[in-house]
């Protein structure tokens, strides 16, 4: 069934060590007929991704892992099939003879995986370090992650964790990527609940999220923070009650369409003021 790289989200840390180690393994180090060497900078063959979420203080941070998705409808061999191929194993390989002046290959690629060599003339990739693999070894990025963020190995090894894991682009999964991923970070929604009057957070507040798109109710509490978690919500349109006793009611509404969303505080005033 082939090889496989499987990442999970949950476990990086953005150490970034899988991104020196693909450089200490291909600049300045030719692998023919694999690939020829990875120039010293404007490459990375793999790296990882950071992305800042939500709005102070309510603050996240996202690493993703980038790099060559070895397809099995692989967009660049459909360009280039003379100069692009499949391994049985499932790694696809950029000739670095045949694909000489194949600059086309570089806009080919929808995750951005391909680069231009400008000195060689080649448009070159991550290679699953087949080098590596055909000597019975393991990929550098994968043979350093210090948490096993980064996996890999035979499909049906894997097989309890792929039924579970996602593709990097959905609306690429024509593509049949063979990079797997677990726990990709979605939207949260989140706030803080706080006595208008002693200005003092409240503890134990409800809060139900209306998602408005879907209809679906989601509800917590607010904790010794005064603070509310909705993590791995929908992208959506939401409306929000905060409830608690001897307070008035609040409604509000947020949107996470576009980005994570901290609603910030939200105040809560003492039923007793509005009593005739």
């Amino acid at each position: 069934m082939g090889k496989v790289f499987v990442f999970d989200h949950a476990k990086c840390n953005g150490c970034r060590n899988c991104q020196i180690a693909c450089k200490d393994e291909h600049v300045d180090n030719d692998w023919s007929p694999i690939a020829k060497p990875q120039p010293d900078t404007g490459q990375f063959w793999t790296r990882i991704e950071e992305t800042v979420c939500g709005q102070v203080p309510k603050v996240k941070v996202s690493y993703v892992l980038h790099m060559c998705q070895h397809c099995d409808n692989a967009p660049c061999m459909a360009v280039a099939p003379d100069a692009v191929y499949k391994r049985d194993d499932g790694l696809v390989i950029i000739d670095p003879e045949k694909a000489k002046g194949c600059k086309e290959l570089v806009e080919s690629c929808p995750y951005g995986a391909i680069f231009w060599n400008e000195e060689l003339a080649l448009p070159q990739k991550c290679t699953g370090c087949a080098h590596l693999v055909d000597a019975g070894e393991i990929p550098h990025c994968v043979d350093v992650c210090p948490h096993e963020a980064i996996r890999f190995g035979d499909e049906e090894e894997f097989a309890e964790e792929l039924a579970a894991a996602e593709v990097l682009c959905a609306d690429r999964a024509d593509d049949k990527p063979r990079v797997y991923y677990l726990n990709l970070p979605k939207r949260f929604l989140a706030g803080v609940v706080v006595d208008r009057e002693a200005d003092e957070v409240v503890i134990g507040a409800k809060v139900t999220a209306e998602n408005l798109d879907t209809g679906e109710i989601l509800v917590q509490e607010t904790d010794d923070f005064g603070d509310f978690w909705f993590k791995k919500v929908d992208e959506a349109h939401w409306r929000l009650y905060v409830e608690c006793e001897g307070y008035l009611t609040r409604v509000i509404e947020a949107s996470t369409v576009e980005e994570d969303r901290n609603v910030g505080p939200v105040y809560l005033a003492h039923a007793s003021l509005f009593q005739g």
